[in-house]
């Protein structure tokens, strides 16, 4: 990848529950530094676990928990120009409090702001908000979206109800007032407050549930196109991180196939569902699909534009990374141009 530059999407920087403690004022402090913050996850079980393990640092601690070595392992490892940095408190999002699930979003931006986005030139910050209560969720995009060093908007897949619903509106006002993007990423799924993370219920093991992540990336897409997100947030950018790639061709061709049947059910779209996907929407490429024969993926690309709506993701630390010098190889030259670099470098307005 020496003739490319290149900007990550997806890096996830870990912290121990009690780094958030410095930035959390009471009741919540005592309550994390008794009992942690204690995000309800999915409960699957991954028998290989999450993390790389060669990227937990040599001092010890969780994978991905120390600038510096993150550093060297990855923006000097693959020459990376920027990192989004996009944690993982989106997994609030399952909690029931919708006060508390606030006071851990405001609490860990302001760690990201003093303990990470100093650290690098390369380092971006995504900003977490929780989706219980949106209009805290906007005001805290009113207190810290016009810092410099924060490129996106961070809410999780694990919402009570399909992302595009008016209830969450705020969310995207404050986004769109700030010009920042919202990214949407999977979160802990079947855990707290959220909803089943598949269309048939609960599923038994970790495969099933990593497999059918897309199936909320789906649900949330064409809800925000028909609740007209795009329509009453005309300038408004959506990234759909860590959810794949290759659903997407089929879903643009059949929301557009029933449009023209049931327009009248959503009046205030003037155009056909596709095209606010390829004017609003990105995808990141982590866990891109790898078919036996590399051409599949290049007729599905062609299917929808990808050079145009795809980001460069590795997923790092987790197990799944994916290396900007393994993927993509078959790729002409613009379009991994744009892929690794210039369409977030446009997306996020960096140098």
């Amino acid at each position: 990848m020496d003739d490319y530059q290149i900007i990550d999407v997806d890096v996830h920087n870990e912290q121990d529950d009690r780094a958030l403690l410095p930035y959390l004022q009471e009741p919540w402090r005592s309550r994390v530094a008794a009992s942690g913050i204690g995000y309800a996850g999915s409960g699957y079980y991954s028998p290989i676990g999450v993390m790389k393990k060669d990227s937990i640092p040599p001092g010890g601690g969780k994978a991905g928990s120390d600038p510096d070595y993150m550093i060297k392992q990855l923006i000097e490892g693959y020459n990376l120009d920027y990192a989004v940095l996009t944690g993982v408190v989106y997994n609030i999002s399952s909690t029931h409090d919708p006060d508390f699930a606030a006071a851990i979003c405001s609490a860990y931006n302001d760690y990201l702001i003093a303990e990470w986005l100093g650290k690098h030139k390369a380092f971006k910050g995504a900003m977490a908000v929780a989706t219980q209560d949106p209009l805290l969720a906007a005001r805290e995009i009113d207190r810290i979206g016009g810092h410099p060093d924060i490129v996106e908007v961070m809410i999780s897949s694990a919402a009570r109800s399909p992302l595009g619903q008016r209830h969450y509106h705020p969310i995207y006002e404050a986004a769109e007032r700030h010009g920042l993007p919202v990214a949407l990423h999977p979160g802990a799924e079947g855990g707290g407050s959220s909803t089943a993370p598949t269309a048939a219920g609960y599923p038994a093991r970790y495969i099933e549930w990593h497999t059918c992540l897309s199936q909320m990336f789906m649900a949330h897409l064409v809800s925000m196109v028909c609740e007209g997100v795009f329509v009453k947030y005309p300038n408004l950018k959506v990234v759909l991180v860590e959810g794949g790639v290759a659903w997407l061709p089929g879903l643009m061709w059949r929301l557009d196939k029933n449009y023209k049947a049931l327009r009248a059910t959503v009046p205030w779209l003037t155009r056909m569902p596709s095209e606010y996907i390829r004017d609003h929407c990105f995808l990141s490429t982590q866990p891109i699909e790898e078919p036996d024969n590399p051409q599949h993926l290049i007729d599905l690309f062609n299917m929808i534009d990808a050079e145009n709506m795809l980001l460069y993701s590795s997923d790092y630390p987790h197990w799944d990374f994916d290396s900007p010098g393994h993927i993509l190889r078959g790729l002409k030259p613009e379009a991994r141009r744009k892929i690794f670099y210039e369409n977030a470098k446009q997306l996020y307005r960096l140098d």
